[in-house]
């Protein structure tokens, strides 16, 4: 009976020491699970391009051969690390028969690496064919499949019978739909009555 006395004695002793430690192990293994992890040194997190091509233009056909996507760079950079690519003066255009052709340029740009989505920044002045309407701001996001743009900046809409600004934009290529969002204004020229 004394040695079972004496043992619950040391283990009443040793108790908060014993506490202590176990504590300590739970904060040690709770502070690894919600630390970031290291670093790796292999270069593999880097953002460093593995090719790039310039003055390149590359074209998707459509099911008769024609042209239906054209996409022309003086630069085109790839990032192996998410498969994007970023572009120096892209062109992005879609043919369509029987349909205006709808095309962004833009200073600079990016594409996503799964190809669903592309961002211009500073478009340039558009490649304005007689007549046609053309659509200029600083920032664009381009979904090429879904043939949509979309911008949360200034936009400028220049068409042959005037001029519409304001801030933020929508435009659905297929349903030929714009919806400007905030602070719009414009100006239109009357056009002459035909006979």
């Amino acid at each position: 009976m004394d040695h079972t006395r004496a043992f619950l004695n040391r283990l009443t002793a040793w108790s908060p020491a014993l506490l202590l430690g176990a504590l300590a192990a739970l904060t040690f293994w709770l502070d690894a699970q919600v630390q970031a992890p290291l670093a790796r040194r292999d270069g593999s997190t880097r953002h460093d391009p593995d090719l790039f091509l310039v003055n390149f233009r590359a074209v998707n056909f459509d099911e008769n051969g024609k042209p239906r996507e054209t996409l022309a760079a003086k630069r085109g950079d790839h990032f192996p690390d998410d498969d994007s690519a970023a572009l120096i003066d892209p062109m992005f255009k879609i043919t369509q028969s029987g349909k205006p052709a709808f095309t962004v340029t833009a200073d600079k740009g990016t594409i996503s690496g799964d190809r669903e989505h592309a961002e211009s920044v500073a478009p340039g002045p558009g490649r304005d064919p007689a007549g046609a309407l053309t659509l200029s701001t600083d920032y664009l996001h381009v979904i090429p499949k879904a043939e949509k743009v979309e911008t949360d900046r200034r936009v400028t809409i220049r068409e042959p019978r005037g001029i519409i600004e304001g801030v933020g934009l929508e435009f659905d290529n297929k349903s030929k739909i714009v919806r400007l969002k905030s602070r719009i204004t414009g100006t239109f020229e009357p056009q002459p009555i035909k006979k």
